[in-house]
């Protein structure tokens, strides 16, 4: 089966995530194929070993050759309700330089301490890598209850060709790689969601194909935050304030450095004008229950 990657609902930024598929509900839960059970009542929760469809009440059962990993764009729109999540990337370059002692740090603590101080609850997507170079944080941010953990691949890199500056994961490579960081966040957290984010958005049919028997739901979002590489705070409020609606993913980044400067700044404007508007802040599980 081919996937349509035709007219997809680009926000204003490209660099950040978006993707299409064949159909979509006005839940934001697509189907491209037979449709596979998505609930998010409990976060769907298995070991690598033994893959689910992405509903912890449903037992594990064999991937038809024609099913394609399940995808969440955007959660109910008749609920003034958004979900904040937020990347920790790594990669082998980012890597290099952290040991190098160009970066100091790819954990942005004071967005954590931001997210805390304000009652925020968030989703955080996080790769392999980071999991390995950040394991005491990673257990930590699982252990606080306001946040909820999924996975971002091993190291970051694209499943389609051409994923900007990525790199590309092989076709034999890509359900390894995903479980190779859902083994790493069991290992770390008690009660790991099956949730999971494709680096730089980039997809197709082939990766969705893929990733089927990996037993985790793809997350996109309606809301890239912009600040990747952003200059300063003000441009990354702008562009999440102007595109929010209700049901929205909003798509920020939590590994600071030089990659994502100014997140943290952008935060607090950010959660005080959602509330504001009458938005409750949630996580994926939360915006997708029901």
């Amino acid at each position: 089966m081919r996937l349509r990657r035709g007219k997809c609902a680009a926000v204003a930024v490209v660099v950040l995530l978006s993707g299409c598929a064949d159909t979509e509900s006005s839940t934001g839960v697509v189907s491209a194929s037979t449709p596979p059970t998505v609930s998010a009542s409990t976060p769907p929760s298995a070991s690598a070993d033994t893959p689910t469809t992405g509903s912890a009440s449903t037992p594990a059962t064999a991937t038809p050759r024609a099913q394609l990993m399940p995808l969440v764009q955007h959660g109910p729109r008749d609920k003034p309700r958004v979900a904040l999540t937020f990347d920790a990337d790594l990669t082998a370059l980012m890597r290099k330089r952290l040991v190098s002692g160009k970066v100091k740090s790819y954990y942005n603590e004071k967005l954590i301490d931001e997210l805390r101080a304000m009652h925020v609850p968030a989703t955080l997507f996080l790769t392999g890598m980071w999991m390995e170079q950040y394991p005491d944080v990673t257990r930590q941010l699982a252990a606080d209850p306001l946040f909820e953990l999924g996975t971002h691949t091993y190291d970051h890199r694209g499943f389609t060709k051409h994923c900007y500056t990525l790199g590309t994961v092989p076709r034999a490579d890509m359900l390894s790689d995903v479980r190779r960081a859902v083994v790493l966040l069991d290992r770390l957290d008690p009660h790991p969601t099956r949730w999971f984010r494709f680096p730089g958005g980039c997809y197709d049919g082939t990766a969705l194909h893929e990733l089927a028997p990996a037993g985790v739901t793809a997350v996109g979002l309606d809301v890239p935050g912009a600040d990747g590489f952003a200059k300063g705070p003000e441009p990354i409020v702008k562009q999440v304030l102007s595109n929010v609606r209700n049901g929205s993913i909003v798509v920020l980044h939590m590994h600071g450095g030089d990659n994502a400067p100014y997140t943290a700044e952008a935060i607090g404007p950010i959660v005080k004008t959602l509330r504001a508007r009458g938005y409750q802040l949630v996580t994926i599980t939360e915006l997708m229950r029901g």
